[in-house]
């Protein structure tokens, strides 16, 4: 009797020193450093330091953690199966089993129940527990599995030079310790995942995603598009710049001679008042007009970014792969990428809006990239020889549009949950409202159903 105690007292012990392995090995891999740095700069306690070593040498603490798995639950068995065995024996005699049916049948039953609460208080009880809070965990684990692993350090590097070669032999590079840098695209991903469980503001959710995508853009999608520039010709005299400045609510322009595929500066509104009043009619803004930089228009947006900056007129020209220039560039373009519109007093909030809500439809500009729309109003549309709607839409025309023209935009594929989250199923139909000379500058957009698009398609 003492000693099925014994043996049972000794099965929880097991147990529970099982826990202790899963529970490092979970609460080490699920760690972040900074967590780690953090606590050992304000605890400034053994444990914490313990925690930090730990996970600087990642791999052999998590080679000792499934070592003292393997043991214990070995040992687990050994001990506490022939003991069960003693208890559910005679309860197989009691209900008629022969003492030869009932011996191996006894055992199988004690191994299953053994292997049972093994695996959960063991295994998955800890696991849980570490998922849960891991730092907690590595503090309560850490000193007793750092012990552990000194004693069997020996077989434990053994162990794990022999693995080490093997992998080395795959063509991987075994590491000491979990990566912890974060690619813009894991980033992201974390930030949309904080959102979407409430623990990040959504405004503040959606400005992070858009400054990490910021770096995948290129100047072309950043750019004012040539055909919306307001620009002042060489011959152009200084009233007619605060002309220009008064009717656009712009601060600063090109100095073209012909057309912006010969652009020979930038002049701002602010270079007009050192003017005599007498000699603004007279003065020409080419002797004004400083130099503006040339970036491509595949330039990736961070640098694009540091070439506003660093252009003393805070523009840049943008201009294609043949020469030619494609638009320009302002810090308030690029912060527009970032923070969305941003609107002064100069400016029409309602009218100059991309999209404008009005009730399923949406009334957008004709220059959003169509990369927008699916966040903005839940259309998806296949990427093709187009950056914006104007353009899908004259590529679907196959003509320069008119007011009032309608098309059926294609569909593409794309998630589920997508189309569930956006609460919008279907087709799209865009309907041209305001042309701006060859250019749309205004669409309508209306989901319709599949129903529909069938019979607007015939």
């Amino acid at each position: 009797m003492i000693v099925s105690l014994l043996a049972l007292a000794g099965f929880v012990a097991l147990t529970i020193g099982t826990g202790f392995f899963v529970a490092i090995e979970f609460a080490l891999t699920g760690l972040e450093r900074s967590q780690i740095d953090h606590a050992a700069a304000t605890r400034k306690d053994a444990t914490s330091v313990a925690i930090k070593k730990a996970h600087s040498n990642l791999s052999f603490e998590l080679s000792g953690a499934q070592l003292g798995i393997t043991l214990t639950t070995l040992a687990t068995g050994y001990l506490a199966e022939p003991v069960l065995a003693t208890y559910i024996d005679p309860l197989l005699e009691f209900v008629g089993l022969s003492d030869e049916a009932a011996r191996p049948i006894a055992l199988i039953l004690a191994m299953l129940i053994a292997t049972f609460l093994s695996m959960v208080y063991g295994e998955l009880v800890p696991k849980n527990m570490a998922i849960t809070d891991p730092m907690r965990a590595a503090r309560i684990t850490v000193r007793p599995v750092i012990w552990f692993n000194r004693i069997f350090t020996p077989f434990i590097r053994m162990l794990n030079a022999m693995a080490n070669t093997l992998v080395r032999k795959m063509g991987i590079e075994p590491a000491d310790e979990l990566a912890s840098a974060r690619s813009p695209q894991e980033l992201g991903a974390l930030v949309r995942n904080s959102a979407k469980h409430g623990s990040m503001e959504q405004a503040k959710a959606v400005m992070l995603d858009k400054s990490l995508k910021f770096g995948e853009a290129t100047a072309e999608d950043v750019m004012t598009p040539r055909s919306t520039i307001e620009a002042l010709d060489i011959d152009d005299t200084v009233a007619d710049l605060l002309k220009l400045a008064l009717d656009t609510g712009h601060s600063r322009f090109p100095v073209i001679d012909g057309d912006l595929d010969n652009t020979v500066g930038v002049v701002h509104v602010k270079d007009a008042f050192p003017v005599a009043k007498s000699e603004r009619t007279t003065t020409r803004v080419a002797t004004l007009a400083r130099p503006i930089p040339v970036v491509p228009d595949t330039l990736d947006g961070d640098a694009v970014l540091n070439a506003v900056r660093s252009a003393g007129s805070q523009v840049v020209l943008v201009a294609d792969e043949y020469g030619g220039t494609s638009g320009i560039v302002t810090i308030e373009d690029v912060v527009e990428e970032i923070l969305g519109p941003v609107y002064d007093e100069h400016d029409d909030a309602e009218t100059d809006r991309d999209f404008i809500a009005s009730g399923a439809s949406w009334d957008c500009s004709g220059l959003v990239r169509i990369d927008e729309l699916p966040d903005k109003t839940g259309c998806y549309v296949p990427e093709g020889p187009y950056e914006t709607l104007g353009g899908l839409i004259m590529s679907q025309l196959g003509r320069i549009p008119c007011v009032g023209d309608t098309v059926l935009l294609p569909q593409t594929e794309h998630d589920f949950m997508d189309e569930f989250e956006s609460g919008v199923r279907g087709r799209w139909i865009a309907r041209v409202t305001v042309m701006d000379h060859r250019r749309i500058d205004r669409a309508y957009l209306t989901p319709i159903t599949n129903e529909e698009a069938e019979d607007y398609s015939c």
